[in-house]
């Protein structure tokens, strides 16, 4: 049996005796392979900008209560108390929604106000782009959407610090379309920014709506569970009494299905190419195999065996294949890098917040560099089954 010094020895001649060809064909296998990763790479870096504004931990332990728009069942004190009794709720959030009006330096705005208490913020996942949340004894500090900063033409940056005042529109218990207008006599500071550009919406805390008003209903309420295990029957449960309940971690299992077929349909795209370097490798195996003719009727003459003569046509393609695979990731990734950072150069620049456009996740690329690897066996299979089946006479006289 030939040692594995000496078969790595005579399975990487190819370097000195035909260096061009041999790199040419690890880069023409580099290109296929760069191809997969870049284009797997987009996928995971789209999923992970969609996933980067949800907020693991307990916000994915959490149902999203709503009263139906009939409003035939609405969430009151009441109901919340049903709900935190339900087998398997650990706690139970409410939020208050009245439309208002707020008011900044002479500056008036219809908006959402939202009353919450600080434990909600971790339960819906909601986290400050620009300075903190308020906490249990902040009664006067508020969250502000960027949405409403953008009316009063204020950077969120520039925004904390800031005093409002608010004007509460409060429905009327027994005609909904009556309200009656009742002003919060004092200035709330802005404490944080949330990024939302689309709702015009400013969380405060609840017991300032408590202090002045009975509320009428909740808008929706946060119901926290103690394991992911009794999401399904707590949200059943909910669902009986004519509530419409979603769930974050639904919505998160439904995105990594979606970005797993998108990663699929990338990768089919990039083996496309994939599989033009290996044609191009299987051709260069098939010229080495004539070339070796002679060497192989001679390695066979003198005691090689069958096993020897595949054991080492099989190196040498492992190793083109491996090769191709770290020059791929090496160009890939190093494409992807590149280009995230001329797009976050050039969306700091413009006022924008950094993005990977890319990612590379270390499991992926290790899984790439061992699938070339395997490549680069399979493609080498069927020459070194010809190499090692060759007649060594024949061998021997061929020119």
């Amino acid at each position: 049996m030939i040692r594995l010094r000496d078969t790595l020895k005579l399975s990487t001649r190819m370097f000195k005796t035909r260096p061009a060809r041999t790199w040419l064909t690890i880069l023409g296998i580099g290109v296929g392979i760069a191809a997969v990763v870049v284009l797997v790479g987009l996928g995971y870096g789209l999923q992970g900008i969609l996933l980067e504004k949800i907020v693991f931990g307990e916000a994915l332990l959490s149902l999203n209560v709503m009263t139906p728009p009939s409003r035939v069942v609405v969430i009151t004190d009441e109901t919340l108390n049903k709900f935190s009794q339900i087998e398997n709720v650990e706690a139970v959030e409410p939020m208050a929604g009245f439309n208002a009006l707020i008011t900044f330096e002479n500056l008036t705005g219809s908006i959402m106000l939202q009353g919450v208490e600080p434990r909600y913020f971790n339960y819906a996942g909601v986290v400050a782009k620009e300075g903190e949340l308020f906490t249990e004894k902040e009664d006067d500090q508020i969250v502000i959407s960027s949405a409403v900063l953008k009316l009063f033409e204020i950077e969120p940056q520039d925004a904390i610090g800031k005093k409002v005042k608010f004007k509460v529109f409060l429905p009327q218990a027994d005609n909904q379309e009556e309200v009656q207008e009742i002003p919060l006599n004092k200035e709330y500071t802005i404490k944080g920014v949330v990024e939302d550009t689309a709702s015009l919406f400013v969380y405060i805390p609840l017991g300032e709506f408590k202090s002045r008003f009975v509320i009428p209903y909740y808008e929706k309420a946060r119901v926290k569970v103690t394991s992911n295990e009794f999401l399904n029957p707590v949200e059943d449960e909910i669902i009986k009494m004519g509530f419409i309940v979603t769930a974050l971690s639904k919505t998160v299992d439904q995105a990594n299905k979606i970005f797993r077929g998108i990663q699929v349909t990338l990768a089919i795209f990039g083996g496309i190419a994939l599989i033009v370097s290996a044609i191009g490798m299987f051709n260069t195996m098939t010229v080495t195999l004539l070339e070796r003719t002679k060497e192989i009727g001679i390695m066979r003459t003198i005691g090689g065996s069958p096993l020897i003569i595949k054991t080492l046509f099989l190196t040498e393609s492992v190793l083109m294949g491996f090769l191709g695979g770290i020059v791929g990731i090496i160009i890939g990734v190093g494409g992807g890098l590149a280009i995230n950072f001329l797009l976050n150069m050039i969306a700091v620049r413009m006022g924008g917040a950094a993005i990977a456009l890319f990612r590379f996740p270390i499991p992926f690329l290790i899984f790439v560099a061992i699938f070339s690897a395997v490549m680069g066996f399979l493609t080498g299979l069927f020459p070194a089954k010809r190499a090692a089946s060759l007649n060594p006479l024949d061998a021997i006289r061929y020119s």
